[in-house]
């Protein structure tokens, strides 16, 4: 038996209405189970529980053991004086509070259904699957049970990434601007780079980049310099020389400090080499001196015309200095645009709308409806359990799900999985 089972347990009332009493053969009826708490203190705040007739108000705590009481020291805790009932799965001590009074205690052992149990047992039987824990019965689930799930999945991410956001509202004093370039820098490291890269967008005051508007060459030399992809010596390479003194420049001008650590290489494709995105991102600054006005007016998903700006010409024979490479224009791919616009321009319009006390979001998600899933493994896997994943916006509930509820054993706080434990009484 596990505390988490009891947990939904009482949360969900799978126990009979009728019938229950306390260890001392107290008749107890649970007018309210109070309401979860996932924080410390007691289980369950504010429930109404009626005791030989007389109605209690106050907090439920669930151990799996009445000793457990004890052995959490919650009898010197005054977060727990106001306990009116004691759960449990086994009653093996009485528990007194500090007046000396004996808190009433439930043991549910002979309350709940065999077939809950084994429905438990067999959603945590690891001998049972691969991926997730209900991979077996996963399409058993009711499709409305299941979609209402994934629509607040999805709500729940952009919540998620909210919280990322608002940090970066107080860090540059509510600049929705600078916001939208240290998120897009994010973006543009991707997961091996993206902690150096918005540290490289730190280390620049975002006035700079307003100042470099229209002066492409000026804004790369600006971003590659702080990202200390200049510190290397070509003699033959004209423009890696011309960047240099460049940057030189400008360091000198207002007074700039590069990042402590380069970005890497390693394991990356060279699309997606820092010189390339870094490139790409000082292009598209260049040319747009008020991009997140222009996102968040635009209620499309035509952004194009903000994105698919071209590299300098250097670029198009190389990834990285001195190195040649095919020759071809190193444009911004739809795969990766599409990246930016989930993670990046929804997340904002998202946290934007919340800014202003909006609460409509539909928009939103016909938005990311309109953009092709995601191509990953976990995807990939979910598709073999006969899901419908068609969009953006499907992937990304799924990517939720799987990250913060499947791989953290989270069954019994899922739609899904609380649907398959769900066993009238």
């Amino acid at each position: 038996m596990k505390e988490d089972l009891l947990h939904f347990i009482w949360k969900y009332k799978k126990y009979p209405v009728n019938g229950l009493e306390t260890t001392s053969n107290e008749p107890v009826y649970i007018k309210s189970a109070g309401r979860h708490n996932h924080l410390s203190g007691p289980d369950f705040f504010n429930a109404q529980i009626e005791l030989n007739g007389q109605l209690w108000a106050g907090n439920v705590e669930i151990h799996v053991k009445s000793s457990d009481w004890y052995a959490h020291n919650h009898q010197e805790d005054r977060n727990y004086d106001n306990v009116i009932l004691h759960v449990v799965w086994e009653d093996d001590i009485g528990v007194y509070r500090k007046d000396g009074g004996q808190i009433p205690t439930l043991s549910l052992k002979n309350y709940i259904p065999v077939q809950v149990l084994e429905n438990y047992q067999k959603l945590f039987n690891v001998k049972n699957h691969r991926f997730i824990n209900c991979e077996n019965d996963f399409d058993k689930v009711d499709g409305f049970i299941r979609n209402n799930w994934l629509d607040r999945l999805f709500i729940e991410r952009l919540e998620q990434k909210s919280v990322y956001i608002n940090e970066l509202l107080r860090y540059t004093n509510n600049n929705w601007e600078q916001v939208l370039f240290l998120m897009l820098l994010k973006s543009f490291g991707s997961k091996i780079n993206r902690e150096i890269f918005v540290e490289i967008g730190k280390s620049i005051d975002f006035s700079i980049i307003r100042k470099l508007y229209k002066k492409p060459f000026q804004m790369e030399s600006l971003l590659l310099g702080q990202a200390n992809l200049l510190e290397v010596t070509i003699d033959d390479d004209q423009y890696l020389n011309e960047l240099k003194k460049e940057y030189t420049f400008l360091s000198h001008k207002f007074n700039l400090i590069p990042v402590f650590k380069s970005p890497e290489y390693f394991r990356l494709r060279p699309m997606n080499f820092p010189t390339i995105r870094l490139a790409q991102l000082s292009a598209i600054y260049a040319e747009n001196n008020n991009l997140f006005h222009s996102l968040i007016e635009n209620n499309e998903l035509d952004f194009q015309e903000y994105f698919k700006v071209g590299t300098s010409q250097y670029w198009d024979t190389h990834y990285n200095f001195g190195k040649n490479s095919k020759k071809g224009k190193k444009k911004i791919s739809n795969s990766f645009l599409n990246l930016l616009i989930i993670n990046t321009i929804i997340p904002l319009k998202f946290a934007y709308n919340r800014y202003k006390g909006a609460q409509d979001n539909e928009g939103l998600f016909k938005m990311m409806a309109k953009i092709k899933k995601e191509e990953n493994s976990i995807i990939a896997n979910f598709d073999k359990l006969e899901t419908s994943i068609f969009s953006a916006k499907d992937s990304q509930a799924y990517l939720q799900l799987y990250n913060n509820y499947c791989t953290k054993d989270k069954c019994l706080d899922c739609a899904i999985g609380a649907s398959l434990l769900n066993v009238k009484v």
